[in-house]
């Protein structure tokens, strides 16, 4: 149950579907499982 999230879109793609103003998530490579214990990029709004 911790694998239930990957990202598999380009930071283009991210940034266009949460209409983002900022990108500070630097080289995001692809990752197939996002877990608990490891860093993963978050998107706010403020």
């Amino acid at each position: 149950m911790c694998n239930l999230y990957s990202i598999t879109k380009g930071q283009p793609a991210i940034r266009e579907f949460t209409h983002a103003m900022a990108d500070c998530a630097g080289n995001l490579p692809p990752l197939p499982g996002v877990f608990p214990d490891y860093a993963a990029p978050i998107v706010r709004n403020q």
